[in-house]
């Protein structure tokens, strides 16, 4: 049996299922039986993936009666979106640096 201990936002992510679970938390607030209803899995598979984004800390929950009722962390969910940014402009300040040397080089080849 695998176990999520330590798991990241990122890892969490990768799974389909947990993703989907993400996409439907992002509309509003769910139950497992809510989840489990839009989903092609069990009930079970569900709990599951919700307790590793809960592990991730993407997800947290509260009770309501006997129901608990999963949301997004937006804490968590923001972090993730920074880490995002960050890698987005490095790749671009990379991409830049690339066309600059390309066109240096051109220069000098036209020289």
């Amino acid at each position: 049996m695998t176990t999520y201990e330590g798991v990241d936002g990122w890892s969490a992510l990768g799974d389909p299922t947990r993703r989907a679970i993400v996409a439907s938390l992002a509309d509003r607030p769910r139950a497992v039986g809510e989840l489990a209803d839009e989903l092609p899995v069990s009930r079970p598979a569900v709990s599951q993936a919700l307790k590793v984004l809960k592990d991730a800390g993407l997800v947290t929950e509260r009770a309501a009666g006997t129901r608990r009722i999963y949301r997004l962390n937006p804490t968590a969910v923001a972090a993730l979106r920074d880490q995002l940014d960050a890698f987005w402009n490095r790749a671009l300040t990379s991409y830049g640096d690339v066309v600059e040397q390309a066109q240096v080089e051109q220069e000098s080849e036209e020289s």
